[in-house]
């Protein structure tokens, strides 16, 4: 069996929000706020949506997509912003330049309706992850399969896509299995689990299904 060299520590993570003074009422405002926001706003409305929605909010992909279909009806657009998959862009200007260009290409092409109220205002947001240890550690693969299957969502969403993003205390979990457990084709397969349009529930098994993959083939 095989044992890592040090042991992967489990920790969830509770995210403190702010919000921003920055509001859109339509879509061109829209676009000129994501155009200006601070990049870990970008960050909170595609990546840090993953964290918050579950299974029947989980189509519209991003909070700009949402807001586009159930505030202002506007099906084309949430539909385009629905698409975009953050994981695919290497670079959060990236991901933001790709937005404005969508909605500037929107709005060439359809007419918008009027300003909403503020209420129903895009809010712009961002958050500061908290990062919070669980208490609970593996050095084997039968003990992370464990530990993997009894954490809460929050563990598995800052193990796999905080840690693919932004650098984090806590370790991605494709890099402990490649640098501590010595299995860099596990790492892969990890790696390439995208949570776009599913929820932290369904990565979880789809992880705990490679793993168990693993032990049966005798690889852990």
């Amino acid at each position: 069996m095989r044992t890592a060299a040090h042991p992967l520590r489990f920790a969830g993570c509770v995210e403190l929000r702010q919000t921003l003074d920055v509001h859109a009422h339509d879509e061109r405002e829209l676009m000129s706020r994501i155009a200006e926001v601070p990049a870990d706003s970008v960050y909170f409305h595609t990546f840090g949506y993953f964290l918050r929605h579950h299974p029947l909010t989980t189509a519209y992909g991003n909070d700009f997509a949402r807001w586009a279909a159930l505030e202002i009806g506007d099906r084309a657009l949430a539909e385009r912003l629905a698409v975009v998959d953050p994981f695919a862009f290497p670079r959060l200007d990236a991901l933001r330049d790709h937005l404005v260009a969508i909605l500037g290409d929107h709005l060439q092409r359809h007419a918008v309706g009027g300003r909403l109220e503020f209420d129903r205002a895009f809010h712009f947001q961002r958050s500061h992850i908290v990062e919070v240890p669980l208490g609970l550690g593996a050095a084997t693969l039968a003990e992370f399969r464990a530990g993997l299957a009894r954490v809460d969502e929050s563990a598995i969403y800052l193990h796999t896509v905080e840690t693919r993003v932004r650098a984090r205390r806590a370790e991605a979990f494709p890099t402990w299995l490649r640098d501590g457990l010595g299995m860099p084709e596990l790492a892969e397969r990890f790696e390439r689990v995208d949570p776009y349009l599913t929820t932290l529930e369904r990565v979880r098994g789809r992880l705990l299904g490679f793993v168990d993959e693993a032990l049966e083939d005798g690889r852990g």
